[in-house]
């Protein structure tokens, strides 16, 4: 009896465990102008207390296996991640083609890039009523074609506290926009992509007509998608460094720490 006793407080106990909390994907669904994107809500159901809300935008490849992981990396215990989709539901790129293909309307239209990515960051506002997220701490985040939608996010003027861009296309078709930001901007990239420092002068040209707080970093010695685990080749304008990563994820939780401090 006494066994069988001490067998169930173990049991209780076990079923009690935050062992069986895990990270939640949330499919989230939404239209505009007559297509439906299909989006993921990501966080971990054993941290209850609100925790801010970052709208994520991914690679090219846009919403896969592999953004959806990065989002459980980056969102871990401290973040709720609405992460993006920008094409629609029907277009999931699977080659570089495909992705160049998938990216081209909305850098042609940035119009239309600033409009999806406002109607994302409405959506993970509207998320905070059934979600752990805290209205008053939002943010963007996004990774090479993503730190453009990003960036287009804060030139729109939205009310989003800060943006950050990691190996971002820095390029606008409204440089005068700067002058509407009201987040906080970081900008990071590599100090050898051959992709995005050609941008350098005229974005920090057009940073300074920013009135909010901005920041560039150029990572030295890194090359295009330093924060792509995918990228694995050991030459090329794309390629990992875990390193350069892990920096810039640092640098990250800071300007999102001071930006949410801030008024």
């Amino acid at each position: 009896m006494r066994l069988m006793r001490f067998a169930c407080v173990v049991f209780g106990l076990f079923i009690a465990s935050p062992v069986f909390a895990k990270m939640v994907a949330e499919p989230v669904d939404w239209k505009l102008d007559g297509t439906t994107f299909k989006s993921v809500l990501v966080y971990d159901d054993a941290v209850t207390t609100k925790r801010p809300g970052l709208v994520m935008v991914p690679n090219w490849y846009g919403v896969n296996d592999i953004a959806v992981k990065k989002a459980e990396m980056v969102a871990g215990k401290d973040y709720v991640i609405l992460l993006t989709d920008m094409y629609g539901a029907g277009v999931r790129p699977k080659t570089d083609d495909d992705a160049r293909a998938a990216v081209a309307p909305l850098y042609h239209d940035r119009g239309l890039m600033r409009a999806r990515i406002g109607k994302a960051f409405d959506e993970l506002k509207a998320r905070a009523g059934s979600a752990p997220i805290d209205r008053s701490r939002l943010a963007a985040i996004g990774f090479c074609f993503g730190g453009a939608a990003v960036l287009d996010l804060a030139r729109s003027g939205s009310d989003v506290k800060a943006v950050i861009a990691f190996h971002g296309d820095l390029g606008t078709d409204d440089p005068a926009s700067a002058a509407k930001i009201k987040a906080r901007v970081l900008a990071m990239n590599g100090g050898d992509d051959p992709l995005t420092m050609p941008q350098v002068p005229e974005f920090t040209k057009e940073m300074k007509r920013d009135p909010a707080d901005w920041q560039f970093v150029e990572i030295g010695h890194v090359v295009h998608c330093f924060t792509e685990t995918e990228a694995k080749a050991a030459t090329g304008a794309c390629r990992y460094d875990a390193k350069a990563a892990a920096r810039s994820y640092e640098m990250m939780r800071d300007w999102l720490t001071e930006s949410f401090a801030s008024n």
